[in-house]
This record gives C-alpha cells, sequence and structure tokens, in this order.
C-alpha cells in the first residue's frame, strides 16, 4: 500500500536526510588512498550514533540475501554495481566507489548514495558519475504532481540509454518512510505517462545504477550482497530521498 506524508511527516524526514547526507558527506572526505572500507563504515557509524540516527542497512535482511546485512554502508568499488560489503580493502588510486547509506532518525527513514574517484580519475569514470547523476536529477524533475511513476523511470533509462550505459533490470528505487523500503517499487525503466499518478505526499527513493559497458545482466557475489558487471566494467550508483509535494519536488537528503 502506497502511503502519503503529511507537510510535517515530510520535515520529519528531512531531518533523517540531513544525517544520511552528513554521513555520506564525512566518508567522501575520508575516502583516500589506503583507507579500507571498513574504516569508511566506521566514519559513516559515528555520523549516526552521533546524530543519534539508526542506521536503517545493519541488520537488514530481505527476501533475496542470505544473512543479514552487516554493515552502516554499502561500499561498492569499480565494477560493483551496488551493495558492496565493507571489508578490509584498501582504496587504490583511480577507484571508483560508491557508497549507499540509510537511517532511521525518530522512526523516519532516508537513503541516499553517491558516487566518486578516489585520487586521479579517469575521464570515462568522470563521465559516467556525470551522467548518472544527470539520470536523478531528470528523475528528480519529474516528481511532480499528476505525474506518473513511468515518468521517473523513463527519464532514468532515457538519460542511461543515450549515454550507452547498462541498466540492470531487477534493482531500482523504491517508496520509503516508516520503513526503509515501501511501495512503490521505482525502475529504473518505464513508459512516459504510464504507471502510478504521483500525488502530494509520495515519498520515493530514486536510484539510478549504470554499468559502463552497456550490459544490463550482473553477477551475484558469493556473500549473497554484491552485485557486480558481468563484463567487469565499471558501474555508478546515485541516489537521494524525494517527496512530491505541490509546490514540486523536494530533495530530503541534501545537507
Amino acid at each position: 500500500m502506497v502511503e502519503l506524508k503529511t507537510a510535517t511527516e515530510l520535515d520529519a524526514m528531512r531531518e533523517a536526510g540531513r544525517v544520511v547526507a552528513a554521513a555520506l558527506e564525512a566518508v567522501r572526505e575520508h575516502a583516500r588512498v589506503g583507507v579500507s572500507l571498513l574504516e569508511l563504515d566506521e566514519v559513516a557509524a559515528a555520523v549516526l550514533s552521533d546524530a543519534g540516527a539508526k542506521s536503517a542497512f545493519l541488520g537488514y535482511k530481505p527476501g533475496f540475501a542470505p544473512t543479514p546485512f552487516p554493515a552502516v554502508i554499502c561500499a561498492s568499488v569499480n565494477d560493483v554495481i551496488v551493495h558492496g560489503i565493507p571489508d578490509r580493502y584498501r582504496l587504490r588510486p583511480g577507484d571508483l566507489l560508491s557508497v549507499d547509506c540509510g537511517a532511521y532518525l525518530d522512526g523516519w527513514a532516508a537513503d541516499a548514495a553517491i558516487s566518486f574517484v578516489v585520487g586521479p580519475p579517469d575521464p570515462a569514470d568522470l563521465e559516467l558519475i556525470e551522467v548518472t547523476g544527470a539520470a536523478l536529477r531528470a528523475a528528480i524533475a519529474a516528481c511532480v504532481p499528476g505525474g506518473r511513476l513511468g515518468d521517473i523511470g523513463h527519464a532514468v533509462q532515457a538519460t542511461g540509454r543515450t549515454a550507452g550505459y547498462g541498466i540492470s533490470e531487477d534493482f531500482g528505487g523504491h517508496g520509503i518512510g516508516r520503513a526503509m523500503h515501501e511501495d512503490p517499487h521505482v525502475p529504473n525503466r518505464g513508459r512516459a505517462g504510464r504507471g502510478l499518478v504521483l500525488r502530494p505526499g509520495l515519498v520515493l527513493a530514486i536510484e539510478p545504477m549504470f554499468v559502463a559497458g552497456g550490459g544490463d545482466g550482473y553477477l551475484t557475489a558469493a556473500d549473497g550482497w554484491a552485485l557486480s558487471s558481468v563484463d567487469g566494467s565499471r558501474a555508478a550508483h546515485m541516489e537521494h530521498t524525494v517527496a512530491v509535494t505541490e509546490d514540486g519536488p523536494r530533495v530530503l537528503t541534501l545537507l
């Protein structure tokens, strides 16, 4: 069931969104060559703890996962598209890192993700990140009353396909509120003018994920969580929690 949020509830989600944004910014600032993914997880955990927030990821176990997620962030390096588990891997020059973080504050959830390069960047990686961000911005712009859910997926799909990137069909965004994952599912593909009518108070986590090599398939790691590109090409993942309002889209996961 799709639940619409009141203005007061959106303000509460905005506070959760600030915490998530602060955690991601702290991770970005701390990420440098030689730093381990586990260290970055500790950085995010400290930000959440200091804000009185609870991780939405730690201990989370959806139906597809064999075990609960063991960390506060997802840290996906290079060819890992999403759901990378932080480990002892130490960042190397030129690594493309995608970081996803979710948190609960006062009973409300927020979820966001960023992608960036550690050390000297490859221009192709910068282009991949820029296009992923452009897709997110286009999808956010489609979050207006009277629009359709398909408009959001179409915006992501059109941006990614124009650049020649792959788009994993099975994973996308989601509704969010009291729970991190609520209805509706928000595909990264869609037909404009089709699907659920967007109404004020609807809150969505929108998260384009693009694969540089152009393939739509993915491989699942032995841990049952991390998804990587089939051809080993790099991936980027960006996300914001966005509310549909009478005044237009309201991004809840900004600093």
